[in-house]
């Protein structure tokens, strides 16, 4: 059987949806004619854990760990949060930036190249040449963010000529963050130079969207092509539960500052006052981290005792309360490249057959395959009038216990067939 090394910063026992992109490979490859070699860091400090995530791996699977310096613990200390609290202010923040936030933001920008793993990059490029000597592959597969692993992808790939996939959850200097890491003139020179020796090293390019793609293209990449996040059947397997009785609208990931729903929050507290009724039987179901703008802007609109935050829960924990919920919200970030922004949870969110409200470009990617499926709709963030018209049509239809959607041409997004296409991307690259 052929063999791929799949170099991936976020492994079991991390949480969190970008987890998941390797982890749901490398559990189908096999059935491709592909044996996954997974290389990951053995003592990371993953924003949060999830045991669950083991029981995807595939038996008698090689997994090479290799320890790696993170500096979010000095981050902590100097800030004066606790070890168990959140280390990344540019995307979440846990309370009202300080000085020292802002510096630390800055350091990491302009120090930290490409990204705070880098520490990691030297050493795991002089263990996995020396191990390759021993075992070969026949191919390279990375998965960024963070680019720490396409950069050692990049220098793997140079040093032993084996040809390399280099796959993007996000795009590195096209990413909607990037702005707010505070890159100066210096840094960002570097940033591009590494993209663009990353673009002519790989053999192939994959990214989850088809905008992102055509950006990819715009700034030099080559031989592009897309694979979406998609959803795992095996996480719905048994009887869907039943419907929340109350008029539940969740939203399970994280919720940073970038995607704030301020008209929709606002819209709720209208709804609130204008039908007793509605306010009664209104909940709202945060999981994963929160914003603490937004649980402010939750308080100001007087939806403080319909609001629960859950906080970060297992993943079958989040599977369940998506496939119980009245609405699911899909904020997408509120940022220039938003087209190209297709949250992975949106496939998990179609697959529980719940209406979807998204929030964001209505001709973006999220918009068209929410369209052509019949999961939901998609509005502009600001389009109070409409949003309100359509939560109000999902209420009535929650009233009349008549809220179920049936959502079209599901399978194409499977984990599963999605591999599959990865698997023929290999396979091309090898010949």
């Amino acid at each position: 059987m052929k063999k791929v090394l799949i170099i991936s910063y976020y492994w079991p026992p991390s949480g969190g949806i970008g987890v998941h992109r390797c982890l749901k490979f490398a559990k189908y490859l096999r059935e491709y004619g592909w044996e996954p070699v997974i290389y990951a860091p053995e003592n990371a400090q993953y924003p949060y854990f999830d045991e669950t995530n083991f029981k995807h791996i595939p038996q008698n699977i090689t997994i090479l760990k290799r320890k790696i310096f993170e500096p979010f613990d000095l981050f902590k200390k100097i800030s004066g949060r606790k070890k168990t609290d959140q280390a990344n202010p540019v995307y979440v923040r846990d309370r009202k930036l300080s000085k020292i936030d802002k510096l630390a933001i800055w350091i990491r920008g302009n120090f930290f190249i490409p990204d705070a793993r880098c520490f990691w990059i030297k050493p795991s490029v002089r263990f996995l040449k020396k191990y390759l000597k021993d075992n070969p592959v026949d191919a390279i597969f990375t998965d960024g963010p963070p680019h720490t692993n396409t950069d050692i992808g990049r220098r793997l790939s140079q040093a032993t000529g084996i040809p390399w996939l280099m796959d993007f959850q996000d795009p590195w200097t096209q990413v909607d963050y990037y702005e707010m890491l505070k890159i100066g003139k210096r840094a960002d020179r570097k940033h591009r130079k590494l993209e663009q020796l990353a673009f002519r090293t790989a053999k192939k390019t994959t990214i989850v969207s088809p905008t992102w793609k055509k950006d990819l293209e715009s700034i030099g990449a080559k031989n592009v092509d897309v694979i979406v996040w998609g959803y795992d059947e095996d996480d719905f397997q048994g009887k869907a539960p039943d419907p929340d009785k109350e008029f539940s609208i969740v939203h399970a990931g994280q919720l940073g500052y970038d995607r704030r729903p301020d008209t929709f929050i606002k819209l709720l507290g209208d709804l609130k006052m204008e039908f007793p009724d509605f306010g009664k039987k209104l909940v709202i179901k945060f999981a994963g981290t929160v914003d603490y703008a937004i649980v402010e802007m939750i308080k100001k609109a007087g939806l403080e005792e319909n609001y629960k935050a859950l906080g970060n829960i297992p993943r079958p924990q989040a599977i369940e309360i998506t496939q119980k919920a009245q609405v699911l919200l899909l904020p997408l970030n509120i940022a220039d490249n938003a087209k190209g922004r297709i949250p992975g949870k949106l496939f998990e969110n179609m697959r529980a057959m719940r209406p979807i409200l998204c929030l964001g470009p209505t001709d973006s990617d999220v918009a068209n395959i929410i369209t052509q499926t019949n999961a939901g709709k998609a509005f502009d963030y600001n389009d109070y009038h409409n949003i309100k018209k359509y939560l109000l049509e999902i209420y009535t239809s929650f009233n009349t216990g008549n809220n179920n959607i049936n959502v079209k041409n599901l399978e194409q997004y499977t984990n599963k067939n999605l591999t599959g296409v990865l698997a023929g991307y290999l396979d091309e690259m090898i010949k």
